[in-house]
């Protein structure tokens, strides 16, 4: 029998941060160890009866601990450093913050090659939000008109989400790069009423109490139209997508690979 994978969460005491410890905490074939977050204000947590190490930073947890797999759910400024520090000590990485630069993108592909760890960088772990991007890009091959609708809680600090971006990015490179057509409004009564617009496609946010996370891309040509949807209902859906990297996430060393590569859509298996 194989021993547990030992899993630290970053960004632990968040709203994701403590779904994640529930979720790591309950399955069989990983063991928490350990904890980290800024906010801290006590040296552990305790979960089912059992009480985890708790660290206010990473400097301080790779004193006492030394995880196979670090998930970081956190924010771009602070993970940046964290992902340094951890692939430095070999630990591999699971990643769900976004805000990423492309220059930063580049630096945790060399990271994952120079210390030989496995990292799994992904805006959404949701398993449906992975397919609906896949098919996004399907559909954007044959549609010259798009647009991205995307709603999440009025507590999300950016906009468009990493999503909606990944999504509009995922749509272009299916077209070669080929911008999409954008009917340009005669006449707007009120400034930026059409939302934002990448290469040809109006990404609208939507930000209100009682949404977690929803994303919906309508393509349209003439005489028809195709919408594809996902609805977040709620935060454990993403946990099936983040516990499957962490599990898998050893099997890429040396590279970094996103969640459409362990799902295999396709029939790729390409790094980002």
């Amino acid at each position: 029998m194989m021993e547990p994978i030992s899993v630290i969460v970053h960004g632990a005491l968040g709203k994701m941060g403590t779904e994640i410890l529930r979720a790591v905490n309950k399955d069989s074939g990983l063991k928490l160890v350990g904890a980290v977050d800024i906010k801290a204000n006590s040296n552990s947590i305790t979960l089912d009866s059992k009480r985890i190490p708790l660290y206010r930073d990473i400097g301080s947890m790779l004193q006492h601990k030394r995880p196979q797999v670090l998930i970081d759910f956190s924010v771009a400024d602070a993970s940046i450093q964290v992902i340094r520090l951890s692939a430095g000590a070999n630990i591999n990485l699971v990643i769900g913050t976004t805000g990423f630069s492309s220059k930063d993108i580049k630096e945790f592909q060399q990271l994952a090659k120079k210390n030989n760890i496995g990292i799994i960088l992904s805006p959404n772990f949701a398993l449906g939000a992975v397919i609906l991007m896949y098919l996004a890009g399907i559909a954007a091959r044959h549609f010259d008109n798009a647009e991205i609708v995307e709603l999440h809680n009025d507590e999300k600090a950016d906009a468009p989400s990493g999503t909606a971006l990944a999504t509009a990015n995922k749509m272009l490179e299916a077209r070669g790069g080929k911008p999409f057509k954008y009917p340009v409004t005669k006449k707007e009564t009120i400034t930026n009423s059409r939302g934002g617009q990448l290469a040809g496609i109006a990404i609208h946010s939507v930000r209100l109490p009682g949404f977690v996370a929803s994303e919906e891309i309508i393509f349209g040509m003439q005489g028809q139209s195709l919408k594809l949807r996902h609805d977040a209902i709620n935060r454990e859906c993403y946990m099936p997508g983040i516990i499957l990297a962490t599990k898998e996430v050893m099997k890429y060393r040396g590279s970094m690979h996103s969640l459409e590569d362990l799902l295999q859509l396709g029939g790729k298996n390409e790094g980002l």
